[in-house]
């Protein structure tokens, strides 16, 4: 199993300000107030798809944003919401809040969505402040900030295709030509180190994934080289691709190659020795392999397996054995490893919101204070407009702010901070 990870930031749309508006008609200046409220901001919402199967979309961009809700205006209209932001990840994507470091879920079914990033709500317009002993508020409320926030996006990779072989066969090549893998190529033995992963596209809706993985010497199965953790990672694809030097440039014997590699499979697992198969006798380009290739062709082909004549550097027979693989892929069930990995459990995030006022001190003279009910009255409020600061003011006093602050002993001139906003605190 492989692992596809990435971060992203996500910014869900800020919900738009309410408007102060009075109606004004032909011999009345100044009517009651019909200010119309802000639409919402739109959400980021991440939605499970069964025909994804990696995160590579993601690796182009790293900030995701939303739609602002619309303003209000006038005669009491509302502003519009802004339009949800639905990004689609493969299923068995994990998601994890990145500053916290913790799993806020897993999306395993197709379809299954999950908000990410709660879209602001927008402000009331003064048309929604009217009451007996208020006719005409000449204030209004602004419209929340949508949420922030980065997360990493984790992606438990189940190969499709593994290429097995010895090194410097070309795999890193192949792998590279068929995909936009970009894999370390070097001659010399073990280059590839690590499983270098390869999203091999037919057409705009049919991938799969093919894996370059460390190269197999003898006695693998018993943890020689880097073999012990090769075997680990093959025993989890669906078929074997079996890459042969057909050139044997390096004086190797092609057939005898290809005995040893299955020997250790063998050894290791038998459940690896019975996987499908593909051979591609590679290096066509170069003469000594042109001369080998008939012979190589009628012995394998002789043992029942499917050959193909190729030059990972001159891409000969690529198109040709990348769509074989594909074809072949659809005639295969999933893997058990795949299946089991379907029956997890869905983690929701928590969103509680927390409505009490907490104050904590943080300095000498500085004070924070916390609360949703807090924070969410700050940033609605216009600290341009008196009216709408005097509003704010009544409704946290309402609720216990004044007095939770004479509680923890604040005085004259400290500093309250709330949210973005800082204060000079005046009984």
């Amino acid at each position: 199993m492989f692992i596809d990870e990435l971060e992203i930031k996500v910014k869900a749309g800020d919900g738009g300000n309410g408007i102060v508006s009075f109606r004004r008609e032909k011999y009345e200046d100044m009517g009651g107030p019909n200010g119309g409220d802000g639409g919402d901001g739109g959400d980021v919402i991440l939605k499970a798809d069964e025909g994804l199967n990696t995160l590579a979309d993601f690796r182009y961009k790293n900030f995701y944003k939303a739609d602002n809700g619309e303003h209000g205006s006038g005669r009491q209209k509302h502003g519009s919401d802004g339009e949800t932001l639905i990004l689609q990840v493969p299923t068995g994507t994990m998601v994890y809040d990145a500053e916290k470091e913790r799993l806020i879920a897993d999306l395993i079914e197709d379809g299954e969505s999950f908000v990410v990033a709660k879209g602001g709500e927008g402000g009331k317009g003064n048309a929604r402040f009217t009451k007996s002993t208020r006719q005409a508020p000449t204030f209004a409320e602004q419209g929340e900030s949508g949420e922030e926030r980065t997360i990493k996006l984790e992606l438990k990779l189940l190969a499709d295709v593994g290429l097995i072989g010895f090194p410097n066969v070309g795999k890193s090549t192949l792998i590279s030509a068929v995909s936009a893998a970009k894999p370390k190529i070097d001659s010399y033995h073990f280059t590839t180190l690590k499983p270098n992963l390869g999203v091999v596209s037919i057409n705009d809706f049919q991938s799969y994934v093919m894996a370059d993985i460390p190269g197999l010497i003898e006695g693998a199965h018993n943890g020689v080289g880097l073999g012990d953790e090769f075997l680990k990672h093959v025993e989890r694809t669906k078929l074997l691709l079996h890459v042969l030097d057909a050139s044997a440039i390096e004086g190797r014997d092609p057939i005898k190659d290809f005995e040893i590699i299955n020997n250790e499979l063998e050894n290791y697992n038998e459940h690896l020795a019975e996987l499908p198969q593909i051979i591609a006798l590679n290096k066509m380009d170069l003469p000594s392999a042109k001369e080998n290739v008939e012979k190589l062709i009628k012995e394998f082909e002789g043992r029942g397996f499917t050959v193909f004549p190729i030059s990972a550097v001159t891409h000969k027979g690529l198109k040709k054995l990348k769509h074989y693989l594909w074809d072949k892929l659809q005639e295969l069930p999933d893997s058990k490893e795949d299946i089991s990995r379907r029956r997890g459990v869905v983690i929701k995030p928590d969103f509680a919101e927390n409505p009490e006022i907490e104050i904590k001190r943080i300095g000498k003279h500085e004070y924070r204070v916390r609360g949703t009910l807090v924070e969410k009255q700050i940033e609605k409020t216009d600290f341009n407009n008196e009216a709408a600061v005097k509003r704010m003011m009544r409704v946290l006093n309402h609720n216990g702010l004044k007095k939770k602050m004479n509680q923890k002993g604040i005085k004259d001139g400290d500093t309250v901070k709330i949210g973005n906003m800082e204060f000079e605190y005046v009984k």
